[in-house]
């Protein structure tokens, strides 16, 4: 089964940009359709977007023109690039997996986002 760790939280300004970054490991990264999804507290968690093993992408009306996920498939990364940041899109962000096909699904451990000033 894959194995996702996420990075590149932190705190940041309105109107700021920061990269998440999720690596895969202990299995076949290429197979693996990949998503991002975020989850503030007492809230569902919800899709941000996702990318699928051949670039299809879609995104949640909320990161629709302010993010961009892309898939790195030589460093099994996928990545969550965030720009026009409001104080809306704080929440935990987490990466997501599902394999081709077999529909395994992994989830990574969340990082924090904090958008205020």
């Amino acid at each position: 089964q894959v194995q996702l760790v996420e990075s590149g939280g932190g705190l940041v300004q309105p109107g700021g940009s920061l990269r998440l970054s999720c690596a895969a490991s202990r299995g076949m990264f290429q197979d693996y359709h990949m998503g991002w999804y975020r989850q503030a507290p007492g809230t569902q968690r919800e899709l941000v977007g996702s990318i699928s093993t051949g670039g299809i992408l879609n995104y949640a009306n909320a990161a629709k023109g302010r993010f961009t996920i892309s898939r790195d498939d030589a460093k099994n990364t996928v990545y969550l690039d965030m720009s026009s940041l409001k104080p809306e899109d704080t929440a935990v962000y987490y990466c997501h997996a599902r394999r081709r096909l077999t529909g395994e699904q992994v989830w990574g451990q969340g990082t924090q986002v904090t958008v205020s000033s």
